[in-house]
């Protein structure tokens, strides 16, 4: 960190007499200089005459301005000595002078001839230079538009935050004082918006104020440049600063795209599961890994009776209206009763409850789900009289038996789905089960308290098994 060894008014005049040769050397007419250097000279030396008005000035803020001023003019004395070799020696002779004074006042140690090195294109950045003086104002912009970086400035804390508003920034070097809203207040309200807090923010001040830049550091500011500034430190502070927004840029669309992903994700699965299971996938590490486990569930499977038939005597459109209305409403049952939907074949239905996730009442949900299911036809059939459609009955059986749950397929295509042989019996049992009937197996049976309702008991011959599978006619719940 730069700091000042002697008072700012004191050094402010050694300045003063140094700048004296160069204006002289300048007003020579044989003199000829680029357009670029000219406006370079005709800077510092405008720099030269606020020096003076600040020295005849008397305000609080005299110091500051003074630095300010010294600091602008040390600016465009190094951009001048680099190009001295195509300076005319009437002008190089007056620079080391003006050079040894502004750089006199720096820490032992610190380079204060170096370049500021050229930014790479890919390592360029938007910034903002927020100072309500213009001479420094001109400098930062040249000094940075030399590096290859795009300078956006602001005369105040005003209008600061009216761009911060508008476009995007990656870099803010910020005046402490100025009138009106004042660097603090700018930092203040920058750290309080959720969409600007990330964005680096260098302060920069001519007053060496440890509880200030304690202050500021807290507040949220990247870091603390005291004036005048070194040009080099200047840019290293700049490329530190871009590269934290550039992190935190591409953090933040890699967390974009996660939280898309998860969208679509939640979006997929929850046309089948409930939010609840949908949840537990998510939050597991292995949940969208291939492959499975064995797992005890009860196996749901429904159909309309009939339907082939009906949809051969009706229009296409309407086909699809009568089986969308009737899915649709099966399968808000199913979810509401954290059931898993393995797929729709045509207008049958295949459900699972037990997996992924298990519970005690696995059997008993899937029971309650069913007797909602045949309940929800009546509701159904209303719908369709009323547009002229058919009235639908439907066939539920139900199955308890160990079966592999899991991701099945390909890693470029897979779904949750399940396989064994109990899917195979609970197939069967539901060829079995007559319209707007409802046939549970003696293993799901076994699961359920006694509160439930049978009619008749039944022994179905079942391919691939000897004995005969037991079934009951389910009634509903006797409470």
């Amino acid at each position: 960190m730069e700091q000042v060894s002697e008072t700012p008014v004191v050094w402010a005049q050694k300045v003063l007499d140094a700048v004296g040769p160069l204006r002289q050397a300048a007003a020579r007419r044989s003199i000829a200089v680029s357009d670029h250097t000219r406006q370079d000279i005709d800077s510092l030396l405008d720099a030269g005459d606020r020096l003076n008005e600040l020295m005849s000035g008397d305000s609080s803020s005299k110091n500051h301005d003074l630095l300010n001023v010294i600091g602008a003019i040390r600016g465009y004395a190094e951009m001048l000595n680099e190009e001295s070799a195509d300076l005319h020696p009437g002008i190089t002779t007056t620079l080391p002078a003006i050079l040894s004074v502004v750089r006199s006042t720096v820490v032992a140690g610190a380079s204060n001839t170096a370049k500021p090195p050229s930014a790479d294109p890919t390592d360029a950045g938007v910034i903002l230079a927020v100072d309500d003086m213009p001479e420094n104002r001109e400098l930062i912009s040249r000094l940075l538009h030399r590096s290859g970086h795009t300078v956006i400035t602001a005369e105040s804390g005003e209008e600061a935050l009216e761009l911060l508003g508008t476009m995007a920034v990656d870099v803010v070097l910020l005046d402490l004082m100025m009138p009106g809203i004042g660097g603090a207040e700018v930092l203040r309200r920058l750290k309080d918006d959720p969409e600007l807090r990330a964005t680096p923010v260098v302060m920069i001040s001519g007053r060496q104020d440890m509880q200030q830049i304690i202050g500021c550091i807290q507040a949220g500011a990247d870091d603390y440049l005291l004036k005048p500034f070194n040009p080099v430190v200047l840019q290293a502070r700049i490329s530190a600063g871009i590269e934290r927004k550039r992190w935190h840029d591409r953090e933040q669309q890699y967390r974009r795209q996660l939280e898309r992903n998860e969208a679509f994700i939640r979006a997929t699965f929850g046309r089948y599961l409930s939010d609840q299971i949908v949840d537990e996938i998510l939050e597991s590490p292995e949940g969208l890994e291939l492959g499975g486990d064995l797992r005890e569930v009860t196996i749901m499977m429904s159909d309309i009776r009939g339907f082939t038939t009906l949809s051969e005597h009706l229009p296409p459109q309407k086909v699809v209206q009568l089986l969308n209305r009737y899915l649709g409403r099966m399968t808000e049952i199913i979810i509401e009763h954290d059931g898993t939907i393995d797929e729709f074949l045509g207008d049958a239905v295949l459900a699972v409850f037990g997996a992924p996730r298990h519970a005690d009442d696995d059997a008993e949900r899937a029971v309650k789900c069913a007797i909602a299911m045949q309940a929800a036809m009546e509701e159904v059939n209303q719908q369709n009289s009323a547009d002229g459609l058919p009235e639908l009955d439907m066939a539920l059986a139900l199955n308890t038996g160990t079966v592999v749950a899991g991701n099945i397929g390909s890693e470029r295509r897979a779904k949750y789905g399940f396989v064994g042989h109990a899917m195979n019996v609970t197939s069967r049992i539901e060829d079995a089960t007559g319209r707007k009937e409802i046939l549970i197996s003696e293993s799901t049976l076994e699961k359920l308290p006694d509160h439930y309702e049978l009619g008749d008991r039944r022994s179905l011959s079942v391919k691939g098994i000897e004995e005969s599978v037991v079934v009951y006619q389910l009634l509903g719940a006797s409470l």
